[in-house]
């Protein structure tokens, strides 16, 4: 069932011709039982965030300004369901975040943009579909009350971006598309290890500690067990799979997690650790980044 559904709306949204959502149009109440992870709301004072998740493993986010109700939407791969988020928020969508490009990500903006009237696009990438505000490292976008930070992270394309949200009094938070997962990073498709690892360890590594981690997709138990292969004796890593596979058994998200336990459980941010050295038999923090990837390409997790 859930893949008959997921081909009809991939098709759909890869010749942009979804509508938007309504009832006697698609089963979204029997869509939803059979979603990856159930969608849950984390409140960060006067900031709310909804987890939505969309197609086998993607996370979308509702970003809420709890005074305004003004609200950004990132990767809004499944205009549908974003629609009904927004409707079921009592909230005003105004900005759509793309971390980048590629279809899972960046392939319901158009339709999106086509259902909701004076919607702005922002990315960094002039692939991006529906794109009408170009941004780049420290451009600025406000919601509400929110302020957003871009920051420009290009690896895993050329063109990533990362959005920093924060508001007075409240918890920061980082949307990392496909740069920084739980646990792991992007594949380097249009960059480097030197690429990479300046957008873990010299920009976002450099965030607050408590600062919150919403990254594009549902990897956190293979980038752990990747990373127990990579440091064994890591207890942080230990506890956090434990907890990661309890989360997935009841079908919840393993997002968000935070830059300061990023620094203890994701060996992509600890490249001058010397465990991680060792594994990879490198010195040079770039070298260790790029044979971290590169083991973590062959990885076969159990």
């Amino acid at each position: 069932m859930f893949r008959t559904i997921f081909a009809q709306c991939s098709s759909r949204l890869k010749n942009g011709s979804v509508s938007v959502c309504k009832a006697q149009q698609f089963p979204w109440s029997r869509f939803k039982r059979l979603l990856h992870s159930t969608s849950i709301k984390v409140d960060h004072q006067n900031m709310e965030i909804q987890i939505i998740p969309a197609l086998e493993d993607n996370y979308m986010y509702l970003i809420i300004d709890g005074e305004s109700r003004e609200a950004a939407i990132v990767d809004p791969v499944s205009p549908d369901q974003v629609i009904c988020a927004v409707k079921d928020n009592a909230c005003k969508l105004t900005k759509v975040l793309t971390t980048h490009h590629h279809w899972d990500h960046a392939g319901g903006n158009e339709c999106l943009a086509n259902s909701i009237t004076n919607l702005t696009v922002y990315g960094g990438d002039s692939r991006i579909g529906a794109l009408n505000c170009k941004v780049e490292h420290g451009s600025i976008i406000n919601v509400g009350n929110l302020k957003i930070e871009c920051l420009s992270t290009p690896c895993h394309t050329k063109g990533h971006i990362c959005y920093y949200v924060t508001r007075n009094k409240s918890e920061p938070a980082v949307f990392t598309g496909d740069t920084l997962f739980v646990g792991g990073c992007g594949r380097f498709f249009e960059g480097t290890p030197a690429q990479m690892n300046c957008a873990l360890n010299e920009i976002l590594a450099k965030l607050p500690d408590e600062t919150k981690v919403y990254c594009g997709h549902e990897y956190t138990v293979q980038n752990l067990k990747f990373g127990l292969h990579v440091d064994p004796t890591n207890q942080a890593m230990k506890e956090k799979l434990e907890w990661a596979c309890c989360r997935r058994k009841s079908n919840l998200p393993t997002i968000p997690s935070t830059i300061g336990e990023e620094k203890l459980i994701n060996p992509f941010l600890r490249v001058c650790d010397a465990k991680v050295k060792l594994f990879t038999k490198k010195e040079d923090p770039i070298e260790v980044m790029g044979a971290l990837r590169q083991a973590k390409d062959c990885f076969k997790a159990n």
